[in-house]
């Protein structure tokens, strides 16, 4: 029998039965939270909606099962966050840009697959491009499956008091020492499913770490605008900004930039590298006050560019996932043709003690086959260059890789 039958078989007996109901991931995935898998998918074109819905419903039936032993309750409500940006390109068609975020069919192919379970509660949040939503689908798809989507612009003068925002104090703040994010995330009887895009960005890829970034509320959720949005934030952000981040974010800066860093001694036409150092904090703010129950990226066909209007699609035909955000994205990089050392971010991660490594060959790499874990080793896999614009060095094209050679055993405290 099937792994798929199996579980099918699994959940409804298990839903007939009396008693207290839970979901969770399967038991290998639950007792191997720092590993990262890999599920080679079959879509011929990026294009074909139903062969995508059923690669995302095939997966959550394999990965997300039921039974009596403890878990999360069915009674639970389900946070969705797919990368939702959508972009109209003149002169180019719409399928050109599709790759700017996550699949919609994939998408819906795993809602559906939830709702399998018996889970009846959802939320999707976004606080970007309310007016752009719809561009691939996702209002549509939200609609016709009863989940619930959230006003992106709440009154910024009651945002303290108001409950369709949760605040969060931030320990350890280098940037944020509170933030703002869209109900119901980080309140009681909640999971949230990070359902990023494998595309390039101006942060290199952007993957499940900065997709989180949209959870929260404008203006605060303005990470990239560097010292504009820290110190020249207007009044009603000002309580929320560290006392002492300029300071630090000036000494983290010169530190780093003095002990390897060294794509800060370039430049970009993007982002700056103070802008870089100050995103990577204000990232590393939200993720200490974000639990994440499965982090995963789809990668039916990654994006390069600069995550927006430039850009192409490339078929890959994989999708990337774990329980560790952190090295979802490490293998992510890797498999987009970037070395991680080299991007800044996860290596203050590892200062900040939000993750235990940057060297994506710490991660133990498993393909899901046929509903189950077979190990691997993460050279086993093509890698799809996804070139962008991140902190580009003297002489290097606008749009590259931050691929040279990185000594991991050098900086490995």
């Amino acid at each position: 029998m099937d792994w798929t039958r199996r579980r099918f078989l699994a959940s409804a007996a298990a839903l007939a039965a009396p008693g207290q109901q839970y979901f969770s991931l399967t038991p290998f995935i639950e007792a191997n939270p720092k590993a990262v898998f890999i599920r080679r998918t079959s879509v011929v074109h990026k294009m074909d909606s139903a062969a995508k819905r059923a690669e995302g419903l095939k997966l959550a039936r394999e990965i997300f099962v039921t039974s009596h032993k403890p878990g999360i309750p069915l009674s639970h409500r389900i946070i969705l966050k797919p990368n939702v940006t959508s972009v109209t390109n003149r002169g180019r068609k719409a399928e050109d840009n599709w790759g700017a975020g996550t699949d919609p069919d994939f998408y819906e192919g795993i809602l559906i697959g939830l709702k399998e379970l018996g889970l009846t509660k959802f939320h999707f949040l976004e606080a970007n491009m309310f007016e752009k939503w719809n561009l691939r689908g996702f209002m549509d798809i939200n609609h016709r499956h009863g989940v619930k989507m959230n006003d992106t612009e709440p009154r910024l003068s009651r945002l303290r008091e108001i409950p369709e925002v949760v605040w969060s104090k931030v320990p350890g703040a280098v940037v944020y020492s509170s933030i703002p994010h869209f109900a119901p995330v980080n309140e009681p009887d909640t999971w949230l499913l990070n359902i990023a895009k494998w595309k390039a960005h101006s942060m290199c890829l952007t993957q499940t770490v900065k997709n989180e970034q949209g959870l929260v509320v404008l203006p605060y959720v303005r990470f990239c605008q560097g010292w504009a949005k820290v110190t020249g934030v207007p009044d009603l952000m000002k309580p929320d900004i560290a006392p002492d981040a300029e300071a630090r974010i000036n000494r983290y800066f010169h530190n780093h930039a003095g002990n390897g860093f060294h794509r800060y001694a370039g430049d970009s036409r993007k982002v700056s590298p103070i802008a870089q150092e100050i995103w990577a904090q204000k990232t590393c703010d939200n993720m200490s006050v974000l639990k994440t129950g499965l982090a995963m990226v789809e990668g039916i066909y990654g994006r390069d560019g600069d995550g927006f209007h430039v850009g192409n699609d490339h078929m890959a035909n994989i999708v990337i996932f774990g329980k560790d955000k952190f090295r979802v994205d490490l293998v992510g990089l890797w498999l987009g043709g970037h070395e991680p050392g080299n991007v800044h971010l996860y290596r203050i991660a590892k200062e900040r003690g939000l993750s235990d490594t940057f060297n994506p060959w710490d991660v133990p790499v498993y393909e899901w086959t046929a509903g189950k874990a077979v190990a691997r080793k993460l050279s086993d896999f093509p890698r799809t260059p996804l070139r962008s614009p991140y902190l580009q060095l003297p002489g290097e094209d606008e749009y590259h890789l931050a691929n040279e050679p990185f000594d991991y055993d050098k900086y490995k405290i």
